[in-house]
């Protein structure tokens, strides 16, 4: 079951570490309470245990005849014994139910943090390394669970026992619930404000391990290349640079943890010693008999154990805590690109393309774009060229909707892209970019994604008109083939020909070309453009292209240079005019 059909609202997910954890909490609030009330009912059998030492203790003090004794301790022995047991139930039970809940809360904030990722700006994923942005989604979803498990099965148990414990204490003696209730205090207060400074060592430390992780999958996507530049070196000095960063993070933050250590066994030897040296006071002046004795000593020992092994889980806390602070503060900042409230589904019946008065810039001041009027009319192929940075790409991102315009309007069929949702403008849109994106499976799998209800024979005539039968049933395992990750085992043709099959497969009608035939050999291409009256039939096309001999033959080509359209027209009647596409034709035609 999906996030959104669960009813959640992943574009609006909590932007605070506290608020996070408790939107999920509510998901599964009754596993969290039956874990909640079992732990407490386990805490009290804990606490009661050496009560319960205590009243047993007191009749066997009395100085019971042998055949008495069995009868007299029957009733306190079997209480004993229950409380052992209960609380051993108790606390398989809560396991029982974390162990049902845990896999399925990870699985939630996985897939409401991808959810949410996925709906972030063309800007941010490229700004942002992949593997980093991977590894923060695993240590949010993980700490998450670590979070809500050291609170329910530590932190809130510790302090029941430490409240019980004062209670019973003070039903004995009042100066023991005195002693321990202050001691309680003390040792939680300064605990919290121990956790107040650990809290931005841990998610320094952690926000250092994602960047260091980024950094290692970089380089790991391109051996290749390091190894062809013979960096090998430099690259172990690069990343090193970043992992003496993380180690240097984990110092402080490991080094502060153990001064919290100290700190906790420090007070754990206080507890202990003054019980210690308080019983023996009160017992030696009359204050309290053999039973209260044992009972206070058995409580602080118990009290010690459950403190010893809280320093270890707070280390854990703080380290889980600051994973999902770094993890939210990079995932969950607010969407750049986003549907209007009120925005349809586009409705594309021709497939007209318009640009009105736009302008567009990446970055303030510097626009790409001012006021740039363009019409595309339904079914008609246009051909885009001009120089590298002259606005060619930019206007297909506008069209996708990867940016939003600053000024103006982009019109598909008189709708503004952005009053139509992006999901329903992808759908009605085939992108065949420069470099095609491949998913690490099969080759089957990757050419379906266009149309994941297409049947074999429309795959395969996908297929066909990309070129891409013979080489896929060439390869030893055919059509389920591994591609490799980004498709890495195939050729660069290749893997463009499979791209161009899965937008052949999609049928989208408006068809958007951004340099698709580039990475292909001469005769491939040949064989794609000879079928390119085909591939484009009854679609609005608009190709970019750097090779002029890729547009020729279409039925417009604009030319474009920083930003403005300088010349329009058909393959012929620009080379009339003798102006910018004329050089451009005659610079690749004595090239060639």
């Amino acid at each position: 079951m999906s996030a959104n059909e669960q009813g959640w609202d992943v574009r609006r997910l909590p932007s605070t570490p506290g608020a996070f954890v408790w939107y999920f909490i509510a998901r599964y609030r009754r596993f969290y309470l039956g874990m909640l009330a079992l732990q407490t009912v386990a805490v009290m059998c804990a606490v009661l245990v050496p009560w319960a030492l205590g009243q047993i203790t007191r009749k066997v003090s009395q100085g019971l005849a042998a055949d008495q004794a069995f009868a007299v301790l029957t009733w306190p022995l079997a209480g004993f014994a229950g409380l052992l047991v209960l609380e051993m139930v108790c606390i398989r039970g809560a396991s029982w139910l974390h162990v049902r809940t845990l896999p399925r809360q990870r699985r939630s904030v996985t897939h409401a943090m991808f959810a949410y990722l996925q709906q972030h700006s063309h800007r941010y994923i490229t700004s942002e390394f992949a593997g980093a942005l991977a590894h923060r989604i695993s240590e949010v979803s993980m700490g998450v669970t670590q979070t809500l498990a050291i609170l329910i099965f530590d932190l809130i148990p510790l302090l029941a026992t430490l409240a019980l414990a004062v209670v019973i204490l003070a039903t004995a003696n009042a100066w023991l619930a005195l002693f321990m209730g202050a001691w309680a205090v003390g040792f939680l207060l300064l605990c919290w404000f121990l956790a107040q400074r650990s809290h931005p060592l841990s998610r320094e430390y952690a926000a250092a391990r994602s960047t260091s992780t980024g950094k290692v999958v970089d380089a790991v996507s391109n051996l290749t290349n390091i190894r062809l530049f013979a960096r090998h070196p430099f690259e172990h000095q690069y990343l090193g640079q970043y992992l003496d960063r993380e180690v240097a993070a984990a110092h402080r933050s490991l080094g502060y943890m153990e001064q919290i250590r100290w700190f906790q066994n420090a007070c754990g030897v206080v507890l202990k010693l003054g019980i210690l040296g308080l019983v023996l006071w009160l017992w030696r002046a009359g204050a309290i008999d053999i039973a209260t004795f044992v009972m206070a000593t058995s409580l602080s020992l118990m009290i010690i154990t459950d403190v010893a092994g809280l320093s270890r889980r707070l280390l854990e806390f703080f380290e889980a805590t600051g994973n999902i602070a770094n993890g939210v503060r990079t995932v969950v900042r607010p969407h750049e690109v986003t549907d209007r409230p009120d925005a349809r589904p586009l409705k594309v019946a021709r497939g007209e393309v318009s640009f009105n008065d736009v302008t567009f810039g990446y970055h303030a001041g510097r626009p790409i774009f001012q006021h740039l009027n363009l019409h595309i009319p339904a079914g008609q192929r246009v051909g885009l060229v001009g120089a590298s940075g002259s606005g060619k790409s930019t206007l297909l991102s506008l069209l996708l909707r990867l940016y939003d315009v600053n000024e103006g309007q982009v019109l598909v069929d008189g709708q503004d892209v952005r009053s139509v949702t992006q999901h329903s403008l992808h759908r009605q849109i085939g992108l065949i970019p420069q470099e095609p994106g491949l998913f690490h499976r099969s080759i089957r799998e990757n050419i379906h994604y266009g149309r994941l209800d297409a049947d074999d024979e429309a795959l395969l005539a996908a297929i066909d008109r990309a070129g891409a039968r013979g080489f896929i049933e060439a390869m030893e395992q055919g059509y389920d083939s591994l591609v490799g990750e980004r498709g890495v085992k195939l050729s660069g043709g290749q893997r463009q020909r499979i791209a161009i099959a899965r937008v052949l497969l999609k049928n989208a009608p408006i068809l958007v070309m951004d340099e698709a035939t580039s990475s292909l050999d001469s005769i491939t291409e040949r064989y794609i453009q000879d079928k390119l009256d085909e591939i484009m039939d009854d679609k609005t096309v608009i190709v970019v292209a750097h090779r002029l001999s890729t547009v020729a033959h279409l039925d417009r080509i604009i030319v474009f240079d920083r930003g403005r359209v300088v010349e329009d027209g058909s393959h012929a009647q620009l080379l009339a005019q003798r102006g910018y596409y004329y050089r451009l034709w005659s610079r690749q035609d004595v090239a060639a």
